[in-house]
């Protein structure tokens, strides 16, 4: 198994849609579903860290897959690309999810901390240890490398609800804290969509045929997988919220530029390079201390080498959020729900880390 086989840099993305790029068209539509283990992953992009965290951009993909390929041959995945902005999407408008998801996770905590047999059933889905073996494989799979097929997902969301029976806000905690492409929006209704959540009365059911056909027979866990589970009850999702109005930048104004983990590539935000008169960036604080050692060690990288090319891009210095003067203007992107909007709203209200 290849342990963590992503580079965190924007060049390592390019370089990565360069490689696959023969492979996006029709051959990406007919494999695509098929997870043939860590070392055989040919069949899908591997652009997912670098698309979450903005190393590149979805313009980006798109446009270099329709250099090379029709929009009909490529159309199955430039519709995957774009699912992730869907889920951005959805969720800006119902920020409530997010809320209510974070509490319900801590009540999940509470349960299992107070339930010997839900403690138990916890640690063995955690370490890998149920005795359902493409289960187990996907979960030391997913600590190695910080990365599962997405079709593994789904099936690893099914079995985490529905055979295990574990709170599905506690896998989606477990896949946030191991996934280097794990993001609020998109891990967050995901697993609402497993749980028959999101999309009500329709939920996602693991079986065991199509995880041997779609594994290659590498997997085939027989009468080990509840295959007709009830959707999990919830309530209705909440109307749609009036999204927050942007303030615009004047042009000739000074700005100091913050980047978050959310939006790595500061080259494209709109700001002229005169404007800039300095680059620093932000951590999320909620979370930290809870992701897995690689997802932490790529976040850090990669927003510290986008700061550096940021520096470069614009001629300017790079400083600590601490240095940034009193009353200078900071500007960042857009960031979407989640622990980076956090963060950095905590910010704006105290001026400092």
């Amino acid at each position: 198994m290849t342990l963590n086989p992503f580079t965190p840099s924007r060049d390592a993305a390019l370089a990565q849609l360069k490689a696959f790029l023969p492979r996006a068209g029709r051959t990406y539509a007919d494999r695509r579903n098929y997870d043939c283990g860590p070392d055989e992953r040919g069949n899908v992009s591997m652009l997912s860290p670098y698309l979450r965290h903005r190393l590149i951009t979805e313009e980006d993909v798109i446009a270099i897959v329709l250099s090379q390929h029709t929009a009909a041959t490529a159309d199955k995945f430039i519709q995957e690309v774009c699912w992730r902005t869907y889920w951005k999407g959805w969720l800006e408008q119902r920020p409530s999810i997010w809320t209510n998801y974070l509490a319900e996770l801590g009540e999940g905590r509470e349960v299992v901390q107070h339930n010997a047999g839900k403690r138990l059933a916890l640690h063995q889905a955690t370490a890998g240890e149920t005795g359902i073996a493409c289960f187990d494989a996907w979960v030391k799979e997913l600590v190695a490398t910080g990365y599962l097929h997405n079709h593994a997902r789904m099936w690893f969301a099914s079995i985490w609800i529905f055979t295990l029976k574990l709170p599905w806000v506690l896998g989606a905690d477990f896949f946030y804290r191991h996934l280097l492409d794990g993001d609020p929006a998109s891990n967050t209704l995901s697993w609402r969509w497993v749980a028959g959540l999101q999309t009500r009365g329709k939920h996602y059911v693991a079986r065991a045929s199509n995880i041997q056909q779609f594994t290659d027979s590498r997997f085939y866990p027989a009468g080990q997988l509840n295959e007709a589970p009830d959707a999990i009850e919830g309530p209705e999702a909440p109307p749609v919220s009036k999204l927050r109005t942007l303030p615009t930048l004047r042009p000739e104004t000074i700005v100091t530029l913050i980047v978050t983990e959310d939006d790595l590539h500061p080259e494209s935000w709109a700001v002229a390079s005169g404007q800039v008169q300095a680059v620093s960036y932000l951590e999320t604080a909620q979370y930290n201390n809870d992701l897995s050692d690689t997802v932490r060690a790529f976040r850090r990288a990669a927003l510290e080498g986008s700061v550096r090319r940021a520096a470069a891009h614009f001629g300017c210095r790079i400083v600590p959020t601490t240095k940034i003067e009193p009353g200078s203007t900071v500007v960042t992107s857009e960031i979407p729900i989640g622990p980076s909007r956090t963060r950095i709203d905590e910010f704006n209200a105290t001026g400092s880390q």
